[in-house]
């Protein structure tokens, strides 16, 4: 949830105690707006009541003031020297549990991907992130669970993208993937808006570390629709008003302007579109009637 376009705190509302602040949690970049009763400055580590119960988190923006009938969580203070030391070493002993039941499902040969395991601060709940193409049922890995925790144990079904943002990976462009980053959502991406950007239709260059299409699609897909406007479709029908050449639109290239024409004589042409005439489509051929039998 962005908060930044909230207006500023004024000085009875930090008196109050009713500012909101832009929290981040270690395992994803989405923002969540929290009350806080200080206007903590960014970066700092705060202890949260989130859904799960208590964890740290991070202050990734400026204090706002709260906005009627809105609902937040809670900052519930400024993270200790021994808060922060807790939690390393239920992150450390997270990640040992997390490699233990990747062993145990094996062995049990459970199709299933363990993704994270997590605790909260006061080590109430311990919650499983997995990754499973159908519903499986994980029970048997309770019991190992028992032998190391007495938190409650929560599994948690995650998709391909969940699953990309929580463990952070590469993507085409040599940086860290967009979800793992800075996206808060996960907008609905299609093919169409690939073939809009005149890209090719390969789903190997098209699809992200997490299978799906890449998130990046939809960043400047409303910039193509508007260029678009302004260039002849695909294979219309077009005429040069300089050169008087005539041919069929085979590329479009919108970023210059600019559409390939396969003229009639067989050649060529890059043509700026403002040059080119549209020419009306060719009716189409009325069916034949049937001739009466002699």
């Amino acid at each position: 949830m962005c908060i930044t376009s909230r207006r500023p705190p004024s000085a009875r509302d930090i008196v109050q105690g009713v500012v909101v602040l832009p929290i981040r949690f270690e395992r994803s970049p989405r923002l969540h707006a929290m009350l806080s009763e200080h206007p903590y400055p960014v970066g700092t580590r705060v202890v949260v009541q989130g859904k799960r119960g208590p964890e740290v988190a991070k202050v990734r923006g400026e204090a706002t003031a709260p906005e009627p009938q809105a609902r937040y969580g809670a900052v519930l203070r400024a993270a200790t020297p021994e808060d922060l030391t807790r939690w390393e070493d239920l992150h450390r002993q997270g990640e040992d549990l997390k490699w233990l039941l990747r062993a145990r499902a094996r062995e049990r040969q459970l199709p299933v991907k363990l993704v994270a395991v997590e605790f909260t601060l006061d080590e109430s709940l311990v919650t499983v992130s997995y990754s499973a193409e159908d519903r499986i049922e994980l029970s048997s890995l309770i019991g190992e669970l028992r032998n190391h925790t007495r938190a409650r144990v929560n599994f948690a079904a995650i998709g391909p993208r969940e699953q990309a943002q929580m463990i952070g990976t590469l993507g085409a462009c040599g940086r860290e993937n967009c979800s793992s980053t800075h996206l808060q959502d996960f907008a609905p991406v299609s093919i169409r808006m690939a073939r809009d950007q005149q890209l090719p239709l390969n789903p190997e260059k098209l699809s992200g570390p997490c299978g799906r299409l890449l998130c990046c699609l939809q960043f400047e897909h409303t910039q193509y629709v508007d260029l678009l406007k302004d260039l002849p479709r695909k294979n219309a029908k077009v005429c040069h008003e300089g050169s008087g050449a005539c041919g069929k639109v085979t590329k479009l290239h919108p970023l210059a302007g600019t559409v390939d024409v396969h003229t009639d004589q067989g050649m060529l042409l890059g043509i700026p579109a403002s040059e080119l005439k549209r020419m009306p489509d060719a009716p189409a051929p009325k069916p034949k009637r049937d001739q009466p039998e002699a």
